[in-house]
Order: structure tokens, then sequence, then C-alpha cells
């Protein structure tokens, strides 16, 4: 792709995000060119249907503007290999996309060199029979605009003004040096066609700037959706646009750091003796408007659902993005979530009782996964100690559980904490306090 492009002003903000961008904006530049190569041969077609029309209805019309006896052999002679060229630069072009690859740079501009060579050859026939001063004055060097204006949809500002230089030139020479035997027309003025060729040339380059600000809309915009897709591919399936849009603006860490986090788990009790007696459409329906609302709530408290654990969760606060209030967030959520669960069981046929357990301490937080796919994460005891005291709700026939630590970071907000004593947790020496809510 650098071929293609010379030098990279859209450098992504990493290596998996700049190979993602380089190869959807090479996917775009290629669907662009099948674009211009579909409008050069409807153009072309169209001309020839309408002079074929106009020689069988009005002969005489084109006798008088061609100065002489037109067939249409003339006009096939240019318009069919053109056409059979287009056709074959769009095969080449669609059997690249297949196979993932980008054309080389040297076809490009052997292509462009070609198609721009064809409004000269049909401007040496108008010479040959109109003579040069009727000719240069007629339609074929109007011609080359067309293939200026869409050279455009290359998005390449040099092959557009490569475009144009090849218009200019070709144009100039013949109509300062193509004259056919018997021609007598008054030797031509320099300046009068240097000035003309100029304007093309011109074109030529204000077509390429035209194309280069394309690309760099092209480029913005693959670049926010390359982005978005590698927070999502990071962070979870869920993460709220909220979210999203200020990982996007602050940039998401690559590596690994220590965070104070508050960690929640939530778990559906007994769904899986209930899902035995329903549908699998059922259960998946139910499961899915029972994460909604509990989803909604996370988001206007900043909280993001970090994965996904069959018929529950793990929720972060304070990660990615640092938050002084991290256990009054994931506090108020779970109050809230625990309030809606109520409201949803009411109208459904199939109640569901809610487990929700939250601690707050340090934990590493970070990329963790294989080189070809990583997943952002949090690691450490206050994970483990977070999906203890879920697990406990169980046991205790409770709801909602959180850690001392959280009870003293939320001080005389937390009145209504009732201690169920130090209670022994798998995978601790020594029994721990917990605390009920809800």
């Amino acid at each position: 792709m650098a071929g293609f492009w010379g030098s990279n002003d859209s450098a992504g903000s990493g290596a998996t995000v700049a190979t993602d961008f380089h190869h959807a904006l090479m996917r775009e530049v290629m669907t662009t060119e099948l674009l211009r190569i579909k409008v050069l041969i409807a153009i072309a077609a169209g001309f020839s249907v309408i002079t074929c029309t106009i020689y069988f209805i009005a002969p005489e019309a084109l006798v008088r503007v061609w100065h002489g006896n037109f067939k249409p052999s003339y006009l096939y002679s240019v318009i069919a290999p053109f056409i059979l060229f287009e056709l074959w630069v769009h095969g080449a072009i669609t059997r690249h996309m297949k196979q993932d690859r980008d054309l080389p740079v040297f076809r490009r501009y052997v292509g462009a060199l070609i198609e721009t060579s064809m409004p000269t050859v049909a401007l040496a026939l108008h010479i040959d029979s109109m003579g040069p001063v009727a000719a240069l004055g007629w339609v074929a060097p109007l011609v080359y605009f067309i293939f200026i204006i869409a050279s455009t949809l290359r998005l390449d500002f040099w092959l557009s003004a490569f475009t144009g230089f090849v218009a200019a030139s070709q144009l100039f020479w013949m109509a300062m040096y193509y004259r056919p035997e018997g021609t007598l027309d008054p030797a031509p003025d320099f300046f009068y066609h240097a000035a003309r060729s100029v304007v093309i040339l011109v074109s030529g380059i204000l077509a390429g700037a035209v194309g280069r600000q394309l690309r760099l809309q092209f480029g913005a915009s693959i670049m926010a959706a390359t982005a978005r897709d590698r927070i999502t591919n990071l962070f979870g399936q869920h993460v709220s646009p909220q979210v999203v849009e200020r990982l996007m603006t602050e940039g998401a860490s690559t590596g690994s750091d220590i965070r104070r986090v508050a960690v929640m788990f939530v778990d559906f009790r007994s769904f899986t003796a209930g899902a035995r007696t329903r549908s699998p459409q059922e259960v998946v329906d139910r499961l899915d408007g029972a994460f909604a609302v509990l989803v909604e709530i996370l988001d206007r408290h900043g909280g993001i659902v970090n994965k996904f654990l069959g018929d529950g969760f793990l929720a972060l606060f304070g990660a990615p993005f640092e938050a002084g209030d991290a256990a009054h967030q994931a506090v108020a959520a779970a109050r809230e979530m625990l309030a809606a669960n109520e409201r949803t069981n009411a109208a459904s046929s199939w109640p569901l009782r809610i487990g929700i357990g939250i601690h707050i301490g340090e934990v590493v937080a970070g990329n963790i996964g294989s080189p070809r796919r990583k997943e952002y994460t949090v690691i450490g005891d206050t994970v483990n100690f977070a999906a203890r005291l879920e697990a406990l709700n169980k046991e205790l026939g409770s709801q909602f559980l959180i850690s001392s630590a959280v009870r003293d970071a939320l001080g005389e907000e937390c009145k209504d904490a009732v201690s169920r004593g130090e209670i022994p947790v798998r995978g601790y020496e020594h029994p721990v306090p917990v605390w009920q809510l809800g």
C-alpha cells in the first residue's frame, strides 16, 4: 500500500489500526476505480449510440460537421478498443480485490496514459477529415476534460495531475506538429495552443486536489470506523457510545497498569433450572431482555460490561478510565438494577432473581490474550473476591453483597448496610466481613 500512496499522511495509532486502515482504504480506492471505469464505459457507449442514431436519422448533419463522408467505422475504431481496454482493467481490479491485493502503481500510470491517449486518436481522425483548425475547435479536445474529471475517482493527486499532463502535452503536440499531407491551414500560433494546454494541465492538478481531499475524507471515516472496531474488540461487545467517544478522543491504552477499580459481578439465580423447561428462543429472549435493562443502567452510571458470562456479566467502574467515585457509581447502579429487575419480573411469566457482588481495590488492567486476539480485562485479587462475594448470595439468600472496602468508601451513604459477619470464603485463609445491601 505504501507504493500506491507514496507517503502515508494518515498514520494510525498502532500497528493493528494502521494495517486495518490501509487495507480498508485500499479496497475503498479500488471500489471508486471500478465506479470510474463504469462511468467512462457508459459515456463511451452513450456517445456511440447517439452518434449512430444521428447517422441513420440525419446523415447529412454528420457529413456537414465531419467535412466529409462519415462512416461508423471511424467511430468504432476508437470507442470499441477503448471499451475493451476498460473492461480488461475492470476485470484486473476485480481479480485483485478478490485476492485482497492492490494494483501495482506502474499499472495505474500505464492505464492513465492509454486512456488519456484515446481522445488523441480521435483528434487525429478529426484532423485528417476536417483539417487542424476545425478539428481543434470541435469536440475532441473537450473529451480530455471527461478523463480529467473522472480521474478524481482515483483518489490520487499524482495520477490526476499525470492525466492532465498527458492530455495537455498530447493536445499541444497535435496542434503544433500533426499536419496531414495536403493541409493548407496557416502555421499554428504557439502561444494560443500553449495557453489551451496550460488550462488542461491546471484542470488535472485541480482534479488531483479534489481527489486528494476525497481520499482524506475517506481515510478519516475509515480510521474512525477502524478505531471503533478496535475499541469494541478490546473492551467487549458492549461499550456505550459515550465510552467509545471518550476512548477515541483520549486514546485506549495498549499496555497494562495498576488501577483502583470497583468490580461488579452479576448473575441470575437458578436460571439454568428455569431454562430446562423452555425453548431455546424463549431462553435467549428472556436473557437478552434482562441484560438490555441492566446494561442501560450501567451505561448511565459510568460502568462498562467487560464480558458476559453466560447468564451473568462482569462490569467495571474506574477502568478503562479512572474514577474517584467508582464505589458510589457501582452501588448506585446496583441499587437501580435491583429495582428495575423487580419491575421486569412483575411483567414477566418467568421471574429472575438477581445476585450482585461488588468489591473495590487495585487490579492489573490491560490487554490480555494471544498476539492475534487480545481483550481488555482486569486481573487480581479484587476481581476474584468480587466473584466470591456474588457467589455468596446463594448461600446467604441475599441479592446484593459488598465488601468492607466498598462500605468504607461509601461512608455515610451506606447506613443501610447490614453486616452478615465474618464469613469463610473459598480461597481465603481467614473469614472476611461481608455486608448486605438492598
